[in-house]
């Protein structure tokens, strides 16, 4: 499930770059034609000069825009994925170091038992595992 939720916000950062990337493009390509237009209305050379750094301001701002662009949707993939359960951070039973569930009576709880350790489950080989050491006794 994790994967498939990375995989997702990978394909949403991706389409919001390619979204960015268009519309740097198309700034640009606006920015060329304005920069002809003048170019040709110019009647002296410092105006078609003028035209010509209009121009290659325009494309530094497009440029600017799309990379912060691309820096928001890093930021927006990060804080998403983020947000998903790390296991670094512990089980997700597990509070500030307390279990949850069953009842708490003078701080301790009252019924609750490890999960997959308990005898009956689905699957032996999950609740207990010889391998991974530990008394060699079975809950119950």
């Amino acid at each position: 499930m994790q994967a498939g939720k990375n995989a997702m916000e990978a394909v949403r950062e991706t389409a919001a770059n390619i979204g960015a990337s268009a519309k740097a493009g198309m700034d640009k390509t606006k920015a060329t034609l304005e920069e002809k237009v003048e170019k040709m209305t110019a009647q002296h050379p410092a105006e078609k000069e003028m035209a010509e750094q209009m121009k290659l301001e325009k494309f530094r701002e497009a440029e600017t825009m799309k990379r912060n662009a691309m820096e928001h949707n890093a930021a927006v993939k990060e804080h998403a994925h983020s947000t998903y359960y790390d296991q670094s951070q512990g089980p997700p039973g597990v509070q500030e170091g307390r279990p949850v569930g069953g009842y708490v009576e003078d701080d301790e709880v009252a019924v609750s038992r490890p999960v997959g350790v308990a005898i009956g489950t689905a699957r032996p080989s999950a609740a207990h595992n010889p391998k991974a050491g530990g008394t060699g006794h079975q809950y119950t």
